[in-house]
């Protein structure tokens, strides 16, 4: 009974932790670019009471041996970097990646991070940058005496824009952007910024929708990939699953306290 007390705890300590991220999902479900995450179990050891193939008599052995589990960890949180919804803004410096890729930023200690947002702003130098201030790499810097207004990001990430006095528009830069052998290693920075690991390998640069890199949408977002609906069902789940194991550890208290009453 000691054991199922133990055991038990581990699945509410678990579930504590599946609830956790679905409200992390959920209090990101307006995030631009953001993508969800899942929780991933996997059962603890085990104690062989009895190992299956143990000699019965001379000429048989038991089929079935006898194994006491320990009960549930969290294994991963796995980040899910299926498509979000892509929403029209009419912002000039809004920019949206309809299939694989990120865009690159440069940080204030010169290091690189990733990042599907494309909330972008340009600065007092005409430079592109985050909302934070984090430089669009390559740099991306509007010519003298610019008009926003004009500005004009093509598929493949061509960046054009008319100056004062002029009617013919003028190439500023090429968007390049940059995907992973394995995504999902990226380490989840804040800010909606990912930094490479060794699980993700190294970024492989190109143009939008060359080499199997997804393609810019000017003047849209990505939205949040969160669903609120599969996300408040995956709540009830969870909710239910650590009940079931509150349940199991008052069942084994009253067993206990049963045990203890035998003799008055």
């Amino acid at each position: 009974m000691v054991r199922s007390l133990w055991t038990a705890a581990t699945g509410m300590n678990g579930q504590q932790a599946n609830i956790d991220t679905i409200s992390n999902n959920l209090s990101n479900v307006n995030t631009s670019g953001f993508k969800k995450q899942r929780v991933e179990f996997e059962d603890l050891i085990y104690q062989n009471v009895k190992a299956a193939g143990t000699p019965a008599t001379e000429d048989t052995v038991t089929p079935v041996g006898i194994q006491m589990g320990s009960g549930v960890k969290v294994a991963a949180t796995q980040r899910m970097f299926d498509q979000g919804a892509l929403q029209s803004t009419l912002n000039s410096t809004d920019l949206a990646i309809e299939g694989e890729g990120f865009f690159r930023v440069q940080q204030y200690d010169g290091s690189y991070a990733y990042t599907r947002d494309g909330s972008f702003k340009i600065d007092c130098n005409g430079q592109l940058v985050t909302s934070n201030g984090l430089r669009v790499m390559p740099e991306i810097i509007m010519p003298e005496g610019f008009r926003l207004e004009t500005l004009a990001i093509s598929r493949d990430g061509r960046v054009t824009v008319k100056v004062a006095g002029s009617d013919d528009p003028v190439d500023v830069a090429q968007i390049e952007l940059y995907r992973f052998p394995n995504p999902v290693g990226l380490a989840a920075d804040g800010d909606n910024l990912f930094k490479v690991t060794n699980a993700s390998g190294d970024p492989i640069a190109s143009r939008p929708g060359f080499e199997g890199m997804g393609e810019t949408h000017h003047k849209f977002l990505e939205m949040s990939n969160v669903s609120a609906v599969n996300e408040m069902v995956q709540m009830i789940v969870a909710q239910r699953a650590y009940e079931f194991s509150s349940k199991a550890i008052q069942t084994s208290d009253n067993m206990l306290s049963t045990a203890t009453n035998l003799k008055r």
